[in-house]
Parts: C-alpha cells; sequence; structure tokens
C-alpha cells in the first residue's frame, strides 16, 4: 500500500514539475486584429487624388474648355470600403537573447495605380519582426517611412493622413533604436517598394535600385516617463540614379550619372488631460516617394553628342498641427498644414519629374468630430484644400512660380468605423 502511494506522490509531482515548466515557456501564436470602415465623401471640385478620389491630396488645376468653362469645376461623389485592415500580431520564444514578436498587415487598398485597375486588391502594408532586448531593438521588414512618426501623427479621419503636408510611406527596412533612458537614437537604412521616386520611366523603385545605395537615416527622439511628450529631429540621404543610358545625336550612351537629396524633420507630441497638440516641420529635397508635392528636374544636358545630363533637386517646406481633445465618447479635432514649392537652386533647362510642379502653395484647413461607442466610431470631417497653381516658371527657370491661379476645394467626410 506504501508503495503505491509513493509511486501516486511521484507521478503527481512529476506532471506539476512539467506543468510548472509549461508556464514558462513563451507562448507562441499570432492575434488577429483590425478594423472595418467605410467613408462616405464629396468634393466640390476634381481633385488630385489616389484610388477613386479616397487618397486626397489637393484641388486639381483649372482646365479651360473652348468656351472658356472650367472643366475641373464639377462636384464628385463616392463611398469605399476598400480602407478595411487586418493586422497579426505575433508573438514566440527569445532568440538570440531577445524577445521577438512579428507583425503582418493588409488592407484592400490596392497597390497600383491611380484609377480603377487596383482598387479593393489585398495588398501588403507592414510585414516586420522585431528583436527586443533590454535597451536595443532591432526591426526588419516592411514599416513606416521614418519621416512618418508613429507616435505623432495626424488624427484625421481622411485616409490621406495629413498628405501632402505629413510624409507618407511605408518602405522595406532594416532599423535599429538604442535607448538611453529618455532618449532614443534611432538609424535606418531602407528602399522603396511601394511608394516610389518618379523619373524619365514614370514612378518606379528602379531609380533608388540601381543607385546602389540604401536610403539612410538618423533621428534622435525623446520621450517622457508617462510618453506624454514626444519630441525629436532627423535626417534623410536619398540617392537616386534616373537613367541608365542617354541618348544623344551619335547613339546611346551609358550613364553613371546619380543626384542625393538632403531632408529634415523635426516634431513634437504634448498630451494633456483634456487635449492633445501636435506639430511637426519638414524640408524635403525630391519628396515625391513620400507622397509631398516636389521631385527634380534637368540642370543641364552636359554633351549633346552623348545626351549626358546632371539634375537638381525640387526642395519642399511642409509644415502641420493637429489638436485633438481626449474625451471617451467624443473628440472633436482641427487639423491645419501648410507646403511651399520652394523650387530649385539651380536653373532647370530640360524635364520636371516632380509632384506638382507648377503648385506654388497648398494649405488645408480640417476640423472634425468623432462619436465613439464601444468598438464603433463615427466621424464626420470637413477638409477645406487651398492650392496655388502656377502658369509657367519664372524667369530664372528655377521651378519658382508665377502667373498665379488659385483653386480650392471643400471635402466633406463621413466616416463608420468597426474595431475588432
Amino acid at each position: 500500500m506504501k508503495k503505491n502511494i509513493i509511486f501516486a506522490l511521484l507521478i503527481i509531482s512529476s506532471i506539476a514539475i512539467n506543468a510548472q515548466d509549461k508556464k514558462e515557456e513563451p507562448k507562441f501564436g499570432i492575434k488577429l486584429s483590425g478594423f472595418v470602415k467605410t467613408d462616405i465623401f464629396y468634393d466640390t471640385r476634381q481633385t488630385v487624388n489616389i484610388r477613386e478620389g479616397h487618397f486626397l491630396l489637393y484641388p486639381d488645376n483649372i482646365s479651360l474648355d473652348a468656351s472658356g468653362e472650367d472643366i475641373n469645376a464639377k462636384s464628385n461623389f463616392n463611398m469605399l470600403s476598400i480602407q478595411s485592415r487586418l493586422k497579426g500580431a505575433i508573438s514566440g520564444p527569445d532568440a538570440f537573447g531577445a524577445k521577438t514578436s512579428g507583425v503582418i498587415e493588409a488592407d484592400f487598398f490596392g497597390n497600383a495605380g491611380s484609377g480603377l485597375d487596383d482598387v479593393n486588391g489585398f495588398r501588403l502594408r507592414h510585414a516586420f519582426v522585431k528583436m527586443n532586448w533590454k535597451t536595443t531593438e532591432l526591426l526588419v521588414g516592411q514599416y513606416w517611412h521614418p519621416m512618418f512618426i508613429a507616435e505623432s501623427f495626424p488624427g484625421v479621419a481622411s485616409f490621406n493622413t495629413g498628405a501632402p503636408f505629413q510624409p507618407f510611406s511605408r518602405n522595406p527596412q532594416i532599423r535599429v533604436s538604442q535607448s538611453f533612458g529618455g532618449l532614443k537614437l534611432i538609424g535606418v537604412l531602407f528602399s522603396q517598394r511601394d511608394f516610389s521616386s518618379t523619373g524619365p520611366d514614370g514612378v518606379s523603385s528602379k531609380y533608388v535600385r540601381n543607385s546602389g545605395i540604401p536610403n539612410a537615416h538618423l533621428q534622435l527622439q525623446f520621450k517622457s516617463d508617462s510618453s506624454n511628450f514626444i519630441a525629436g529631429a532627423g535626417l534623410d540621404y536619398k540617392t537616386i540614379t534616373p537613367e541608365l543610358y542617354t541618348t544623344g545625336t551619335s547613339g546611346k550612351f551609358k550613364s553613371d550619372e546619380t543626384l542625393s537629396s538632403l531632408s529634415a524633420i523635426g516634431f513634437v507630441s504634448m498630451k494633456f488631460r483634456p487635449i492633445s497638440v501636435k506639430l511637426e516641420g519638414v524640408y524635403a529635397q525630391n519628396a515625391h516617394d513620400m507622397v509631398m508635392i516636389g521631385g527634380y528636374g534637368v540642370k543641364e544636358v552636359t554633351d549633346s553628342t552623348t545626351g549626358a545630363r546632371e539634375f537638381t533637386n525640387l526642395n519642399t517646406f511642409s509644415i502641420w498641427s493637429d489638436i485633438q481633445t481626449n474625451g471617451k465618447k467624443v473628440q472633436v479635432g482641427l487639423f491645419g498644414g501648410y507646403t511651399k514649392n520652394m523650387g530649385s537652386k539651380d536653373a532647370i533647362k530640360g524635364d520636371i519629374y516632380a509632384r506638382g510642379a507648377n503648385i506654388d502653395y497648398v494649405y488645408r484647413i480640417a476640423p472634425r468630430v468623432v462619436f465613439i461607442s464601444g468598438k464603433l466610431s463615427i466621424a464626420l470631417e470637413g477638409e477645406y484644400t487651398f492650392a496655388m497653381y502656377g502658369k509657367n516658371l519664372n524667369a530664372n527657370d528655377k521651378s519658382e512660380i508665377s502667373n498665379r491661379v488659385a483653386t480650392d476645394n471643400i471635402r466633406t467626410l463621413l466616416a463608420f468605423i468597426y474595431n475588432f
């Protein structure tokens, strides 16, 4: 009898020990989340946009018909659910002494074209793995461009998220973050994919790929212990090869001409009990890949025999602010943004490859109110966007706008968002 009791106790002890070991093992799995969103919007004018008007940039330029009527002075209405999103947050066991995690996120916004060709297409947004040590984090995969600050971006209801005033891009990257108390130093090497530069062959990531040099970014952030205050500044360096060959009077010739650009960002985010305030300023060169106005142009043809060309950056300045109340049932917000085409340092004597090269400046004022009940939010937002176009370049040929013509648009947006 004693033997049976001892044997039973040993079995129970063994089971208990195994159970404790299993509890200590890190969990491995995936947690799904996301939202279903429908946007209903009305524009008083034709706009420059992406995906059937869903991603609004600014009002379109005046286009006169034979009788002097503006063709683009026509309203537009649409309803879309393509922003609906699915996210998988992955947890796993430690590796190389670090806690590991990953994310796969996608929506139905599509990936190519501004018209009907890829709307409703299931596309990759984020896909990355993270390794976290005590003060160091390594992120590898597709994530936000380092000039899109995930901790401080406009809280607008519109999917443009403040573009073209706010840099907007996701990029395949290697990102290392090192913390020193409240300070964090971030270094990023990255490429282009869904958001790309433009050039002689249209929008493509090949201009960066053919340079053989990854984009590079260095940023310093400060965050308070409560995370209610975040501020930072960063520098961004990019090199492109606009063309592999040129065509001159004597045929085709290999080209190794590159163009380098330097951009800078500064931002601050402050959260108080009643309101949150965010402010950001950007100076950008060749900013097409960040969905801002800008790009580059041909400085000059240096050899007519080979057709060799030199290029120069178009410079862009942008500033925006966002203020929002922090209510749990009702939130009221106001976004304001301004961006300016600062032209180029050098005279432009050839083609221009840019977004909004004929725009002098754009500004936007967008008030909003959001009603929240459980997992459901209903947002109503108005966007007034003003764009000052130019009929031609200034006499100095530096892409500075003269003979200006104003256009504006009012977008009324009603959005229903169900989070899960």
